[in-house]
């Protein structure tokens, strides 16, 4: 079932002579996370802004849950989470203070304390929020879009700024939230993230979508179908490379991994960062 179906999608800002969004189409089914990936100036923000209803007057059509998107009122806000990548926050405020605020926004609450304890702000819910560093501000910015149990998160940058330990936590929790049945649209330049979380992907380029598919289905059609073999010899580290398609009755091959000192075997799978320059023709930022 698809949760937003999105057909002929186009827009432009005012004063431009080009196409923001032009023509693109994609589906986001339940219980999947999405990735809308693309360089800066794509088109990922201005179609997050549609789907969130920040733009309207956009042409297309945008159903979500069965409903053409420009028929909801207010209550479409109810069910989603939104974190986008610049944190907005009172300063003056402490952190339990800004989230008392933003959830009382909301029909639905649940309990904050125990999202400040899994992203490690519990500690910090009484210090004001213009005293956290970046990375604090972030993982508030996270909780934040929780507070009114949503359905469907759209995520922008979830990560940035998160050293490695705190940015695993959000990713947990995100796949934790998709277990539960939850829904997310992420846009991000960090393609760890998209191998870590993502189900399937779109690339979008020139307000277009040029590409997509599952991660594993994209890293496959672009890489070589090639495995490299290295191996210890008197002379040190040597490799030799197989064609994938024949491996297995390779006699070379077999007699390698039979005598051989292997240290790696790799196969010739691309990287998500190469499929992005690849693809986009830009270069790889994250």
């Amino acid at each position: 079932m698809a949760v937003f179906e999105v057909q002929g999608l186009s827009y432009q800002y005012q004063k431009s002579h080009t196409q923001a969004v032009n023509q693109v189409d994609f589906k986001i089914e339940k219980g999947e996370i999405f990735g809308l990936l693309g360089p800066s100036g794509a088109g990922k923000s201005t179609t997050q802004k549609i789907l969130t209803k920040l733009l309207e007057h956009y042409q297309g059509s945008v159903i979500y849950n069965d409903q053409e998107l420009s028929t909801y009122g207010a209550d479409f806000y109810e069910k989603i989470g939104v974190g986008f990548e610049l944190p907005v926050h009172f300063n003056k405020l402490s952190g339990l203070e800004n989230m008392q605020f933003f959830q009382n926004l909301y029909k639905t609450h649940v309990p904050i304390e125990p999202l400040l304890e899994q992203v490690g702000l519990l500690a910090d819910k009484d210090k004001r929020v213009g005293e956290y560093s970046k990375g604090m501000k972030m993982r508030l910015n996270f909780v934040r879009a929780l507070l009114n149990d949503p359905d469907f998160l759209f995520l922008d940058e979830v990560t940035n700024g998160l050293d490695p330990k705190n940015a695993k936590i959000i990713k947990d929790m995100i796949l934790a939230f998709k277990a539960a049945g939850g829904t997310v649209l992420l846009t991000t330049h960090l393609m760890g993230d998209v191998e870590a979380l993502c189900d399937r992907v779109a690339f979008i380029k020139n307000g277009a979508i040029i590409e997509s598919d599952t991660p594993k289905a994209l890293k496959i059609k672009y890489g070589e179908r090639i495995v490299d073999v290295e191996y210890k010899t008197d002379k040190g580290l040597t490799k030799q490379t197989f064609d994938l398609s024949d491996v297995g009755k390779n006699d070379a091959f077999i007699q390698l991994l039979k005598t051989a000192d292997i240290q790696t075997i790799h196969s010739g799978e691309t990287s998500l960062e190469d499929i992005f320059i690849l693809i986009t023709g830009d270069t790889y930022d994250g």
